[in-house]
């Protein structure tokens, strides 16, 4: 049997195909997509629904036809963000992305759209779906036509099977904050009293069922399951066990995810976030993650340009050597404090990074390198530790996935020493279809268990 996995990424659309017996895949495709559009304000971060749709479409037909029709199908994307359709469950908007940043405008003299809205109904933050909805809401930027909300992954899903109406699962429903994730359902009365419209607020469904049969050319009939929250996604096709195994995450971002069988209340920078029906993820993202390690090596790009040099095609390789010469006569406690806070934090977006531990001695690149990836590393292992401290239990396994740590060996052993464990990289590098992939196969029937399909998956 065949399953595919979709994921609609922020700057990606990837496809898989693979085989329900090995585990190995037939083929993929990952596009970029380039679908962001300029938006109404500076600070919106939008795109283009209808282009991102039609990109995977394509994708899907091309590795039906190449390969064989999958037996199911599994999607994925980018959480927090929402896009309004109307009654025929056509686009009527651009996708507002989690990196939208109307919640941080000002809502009253003192307050912005994200802080009232997280001290007046609940979880909130600048990015998540409720809070750009109460944005939109509040200067009647919702076109009259819109009828319903939904997810990027959501609305492929549905454009797929030709339904009028999304289908949200609980996960991505509690990725748009002021969502009740033990009763649930969206804090709907607490909404109202501050003037938002619930009226367009899908149906939302606990598991992640079949919400309908494609009727595309090429993948006529096959199953089509309620999309999976990327987190989610990604923790799945990562790990072979849900409960005792730590996920580290770095791309663009960064992410911290440890499996629990319980339900607890969670603040700060930690959220409880669900995965399958019996399961939760504690999640904590820090906002710059693997683009600090990026904004380093440009750094180093001026230098060289200010210096007349332009060949910087090896200068990451530069950086590690760098950094590990520094390591060969240091320890790693004597590099560069870097606080890689440099985007903000969910709860405190003005919050900035910073640079301390500089001396005499230690005033070289290599130590800045191993500085950064240390900062990188350290924001997660803190969120780490307070997982811990609330659920009382460690993690027996580490996994790291993304190409920020996939492709940093460097960043590999240090995640290991600081954690103390061995860390496992999956064999695929698309984890987050991957494990959409896998989902398809349970939620079509096709597989017994999750447990069962996750003991496919592969380390390097």
């Amino acid at each position: 049997m065949r399953a595919m996995g979709i994921d609609i990424g922020t700057t990606t659309v990837s496809v898989i195909l693979l085989d329900s017996e090995s585990g190995e895949l037939f083929g993929s495709r990952t596009i970029s997509h380039q679908a962001f559009m300029e938006g109404k304000l500076p600070v919106n971060r939008v795109q283009d629904a209808e282009k991102l749709y039609s990109l995977t479409e394509k994708a899907a037909r091309e590795l039906s036809e190449e390969f064989g029709k999958p037996d199911s199908m599994g999607l994925t994307g980018q959480m927090h963000g929402v896009l309004y359709v109307d009654k025929d469950g056509k686009a009527v908007t651009p996708l507002y992305t989690w990196q939208d940043g109307s919640g941080n405008e000002k809502y009253n003299e003192t307050s912005t759209y994200a802080q009232v809205l997280r001290k007046k109904v609940g979880t909130a933050a600048t990015g998540y779906g409720m809070t750009t909805h109460f944005y939109l809401s509040h200067n009647n930027e919702i076109p009259k036509e819109a009828a319903k909300m939904t997810t990027i992954s959501d609305y492929v899903a549905m454009r797929l099977c030709d339904r009028k109406t999304p289908v949200l699962a609980r996960d991505m429903a509690a990725s748009w904050g002021c969502f009740d994730t033990e009763n649930n359902q969206f804090l709907r009365e607490k909404l109202e009293t501050l003037g938002v419209r619930t009226d367009c607020i899908p149906e939302v469904t606990k598991g992640h069922g079949i919400i309908g049969n494609a009727v595309v050319d090429g993948l006529d009939g096959v199953p089509v399951m309620a999309s999976l929250g990327d987190n989610q996604a990604s923790f799945i096709g990562s790990v072979q066990s849900l409960c005792d195994t730590v996920l580290v995450n770095i791309g663009t971002g960064s992410q911290v995810s440890f499996g629990t069988g319980g339900y607890y209340q969670t603040e700060g920078s930690i959220e409880l976030r669900p995965c399958t029906d019996d399961s939760y993820i504690l999640a904590g993202s820090g906002l710059c993650g693997g683009r600090a390690y990026a904004m380093l090596e440009q750094f180093y790009q001026q230098v060289l340009s200010a210096a007349g040099q332009t060949d910087s095609a090896a200068l990451y390789g530069v950086m590690e050597k760098e950094a590990r010469a520094f390591l060969e006569k240091n320890s790693a406690d004597a590099a560069w404090k870097i606080r890689t806070t440099f985007s903000g934090t969910r709860t405190n977006p003005e919050e900035r990074g910073s640079i301390t531990n500089i001396g005499v001695q230690n005033f070289t690149p290599g130590a800045m390198t191993v500085g950064m990836i240390a900062g990188i590393l350290e924001e997660l292992h803190e969120m780490y530790r307070e997982m811990c401290r609330m659920t009382g239990s460690k993690a027996l396994r580490l996994v790291g996935s993304g190409n920020g740590i996939r492709r940093n060996p460097l960043m590999q052993e240090l995640a290991e020493k600081l954690f103390g464990m061995t860390l496992n990289i999956p064999k695929c590098q698309e984890e987050a279809a991957y494990g959409a992939a896998l989902h398809s196969l349970v939620s079509a029937g096709l597989a017994g268990s999750l447990e069962e399909v996750q003991e496919k998956i592969k380390y390097i």
